[in-house]
């Protein structure tokens, strides 16, 4: 297997997921009884005291093999003194299964005792080989083990670190820009000599060994479709340049061994590409992977998922590389591994088979984004009267966007400050795919990854939750909409309801901000510009005022768009909220046209309404400042006079006319008025 499921992007679907080589690494029937004499060979010339001149590779279990036990060092980490009559060593080790092994390694010039009875699990076993390897890095005190149950409390998550161990991956980039540049393809050994020239630490041993193998190696679609075609012994991998799972985790292996680090090559199941959301994971493994004993401790890896991706069609390989596998804390590498030894997990308790299948898939993104959790933690989600919530949860803002059936439009985002709440609406029976995509909300560019995935099975359809396809996700006003300028809603909610079809907004606004509005519906023949007409925006000082009349009931989309003042440039969209009114008695007339004279500041107290009635007085009362003159034509020319708390009043008569203008005066020492403000007149 190649790559995590669903590593592919908003706006890139197409492009991420990749392979799985389907491996059989199944144990055999019989179990077998080796005895088995181990006897260390006097030193050769211009060896180091207390090195082994061959490293011995025992079989694990899984088919799999390992370093035997290293020299010893104090506690300073110098060798231990050469007296052979008091130095001798008994090294206890384990297999997969957890057989004990006990060894006695004897120093030079000694006779050996006698020798010890192994007894290894069910399965085909090798003996231990004795190839003879560089083994300079060999010098860790402790004997290999695989973990046990008191080594599973050492891996709690804060939900701090993605990592089981301190990592500082800006000291690693000389070491890693090194390892790009190697070139050994004809030998192992002579690979990892050129590796291990920059690498002093066991630490940094494992990452260049890693950083090479996961930039030099690309993963075999052709063997993968075709097992003749494929190799995944470690030489050629090495000269090949390709491989399937089981050869990255070999290769890695290999590697590790001659540089004097344990390591264990893993299989189990995972949640890759082809996999289906809540599926279950029966027959032979699926994946394999890599575990390294560092500190004291195992930790695990996954070298095929960190070199790259496949198509999926599965035909093209991309090394793309991820960070996210190497070395991953065990509390999220469960989410997508299965080891088929549960001590592999490194987790207490462990999670059971049926757990891992249940679990919601969250993606590498999820977590190098700081995201935290998911709510429901179930993959599988079951409507309730037609709809479901689920919920994110982060430490840093995120922006976050959604596909229910390939589609945002049956479902309302909100974003919080430490995440978002998503409510979906299917408007179809039967099981449903939904994926949540998020982006660091300073992120310049537009595309999204891929976080969660589910099935939601719906059962029955809520017929009065049907948004307007122009409703954005996400809905409403949040923190990023405060970046933008709105600040203190009036409406923090993403749903306005209203059962007389009125409704009104205020917002605090940053400076420089300039605003537009508009309204949108399915259910009525409004343009952009009648809609806009349905919105009377009103500023005093840095507040601003939004009366909303709607035309009719129904659901309707109120836009927000901003530029600032100084720019002259074209507005934004910055976000927008869903109104509903389902009185069907609704029938608000837009409101008074405006011109671009009337200005931010200026008000209308009254006529609000755009349509004013015939053969009538009307009253008008509007608040405009910087003015000398204001006159109402209709029939007649009606002047407006100035009142004490600086209204513009008077009356006019709609006789005999269809349109009505209010003109303004601006100087006293001009002769010419200004258009600011039209009315209709209803027709008889």
């Amino acid at each position: 297997m190649v790559t995590e499921r669903g590593s592919s992007a908003w706006r890139q679907l197409g492009g991420g997921p990749a392979a799985m080589g389907t491996m059989d690494l199944k144990e055999g029937p019989s179990a077998v009884a080796i005895n088995l004499l181990l006897i260390v060979r006097p030193e050769q010339k211009g060896q180091r005291d207390g090195q082994m001149d061959g490293a011995g590779l025992q079989d694990d279990g899984n088919g799999n093999n390992r370093p035997q036990p290293l020299p010893r060092r104090d506690l300073s980490g110098q060798q231990a003194s050469k007296e052979p009559h008091k130095q001798r060593q008994t090294v206890t080790s384990y297999t997969n299964e957890g057989t004990q092994v006990t060894v006695e390694i004897h120093p030079r010039d000694t006779t050996p005792q006698l020798f010890k009875k192994l007894s290894f699990g069910k399965g085909p076993r090798r003996l231990p080989s004795l190839r003879g390897q560089d083994n300079k890095a060999f010098e860790k005190t402790e004997a290999p083990r695989p973990p046990s149950g008191k080594d599973l409390h050492a891996y709690p998550w804060d939900k701090s670190s993605l990592k089981s161990m301190p990592v500082d991956l800006q000291q690693f980039e000389k070491l890693d820009a090194y390892a790009l540049k190697v070139n050994i393809r004809n030998s192992i050994e002579e690979l990892v000599q050129a590796l291990l020239k920059q690498a002093r630490t066991d630490l940094e041993k494992v990452r260049v060994i890693w950083m090479w193998i996961c930039h030099h190696i690309e993963y075999d679609v052709v063997g993968y479709h075709n097992k003749s075609q494929r190799s995944s012994k470690p030489i050629d991998v090495l000269r090949t340049g390709k491989s399937v799972c089981e050869g990255y985790a070999g290769l890695f292996q290999q590697m590790c061994s001659i540089a004097g680090i344990q390591c264990m090559k893993l299989s189990g199941y995972s949640k890759g590409h082809g996999y289906k959301i809540g599926q279950t994971f029966k027959g032979d493994s699926d994946h394999a992977w890599n575990a390294v004993y560092l500190e004291g401790r195992w930790h695990l890896l996954d070298s095929t998922w960190g070199s790259g991706t496949v198509d999926d069609s599965s035909t093209k390989f991309t090394f793309r590389y991820n960070e996210f596998y190497f070395l991953t804390h065990p509390a999220l590498f469960i989410n997508n591994h299965f080891p088929d030894n549960r001590n592999w997990q490194l987790l207490k308790p462990t999670l059971t088979l049926k757990d891992f299948e249940n679990n919601v898939l969250h993606n590498s993104d999820f977590y190098m984004l700081g995201l935290l959790t998911a709510h429901p933690e179930t993959a599988v989600i079951h409507t309730v009267n037609g709809t479901a919530t689920i919920s994110v949860d982060c430490r840093s803002s995120t922006l976050f966007t959604f596909k229910l059936r390939g589609t945002d439009e049956h479902g309302l985002m909100t974003l919080r400050k430490h995440g978002m709440k998503l409510e979906i609406y299917p408007q179809k029976t039967g099981r449903q795919e939904l994926q949540i995509f998020a982006k660091p909300s300073k992120s310049s560019e537009e595309v999204y990854n891929c976080v969660l995935e589910y099935a939601v099975e719906c059962k029955s359809v809520d017929e009065n939750m049907r948004f307007p396809k122009d409703l954005h996700q996400p809905v409403g006003p949040s923190w990023f909409t405060e970046r933008q300028g709105f600040l203190r809603p009036s409406h923090p909610d993403p749903v306005i309801h209203t059962n007389d079809g009125r409704c009104s907004l205020t917002f605090t606004l940053g400076k420089d901000i300039s605003i537009l509005a508009s309204l949108h519906s399915d259910n009525s023949s409004l343009t952009e510009d009648t809609g806009r007409q349905h919105i009377m925006q009103t500023h005093r000082g840095n507040q601003a005022e939004f009366k909303i009349h709607l035309p009719h009931a129904g659901n309707f989309v109120l836009k927000f768009y901003t530029k600032k003042k100084s720019d002259p440039g074209s507005y934004s969209y910055v976000f927008n909220y869903l109104i509903t009114c389902l009185n069907t008695e609704v029938k608000w007339p837009a409101f008074p046209q405006k011109y671009s004279k009337w200005a931010d500041d200026y008000e209308i107290l009254e006529p609000l309404s755009g349509l004013l009635p015939a053969n009538r007085n009307v009253q008008f009362k509007l608040k405009m400042h910087g003015i000398s003159k204001v006159l109402v034509q209709a029939e007649d020319t009606y002047t407006l006079t100035l009142s004490r708390g600086g209204f513009w009043e008077g009356t006019c008569n709609t006789s005999g006319c269809t349109e009505v203008f209010v003109m303004v005066h601006e100087n006293a020492n001009h002769s010419f008025y200004s258009h600011v403000l039209k009315y209709k007149v209803e027709t008889q």
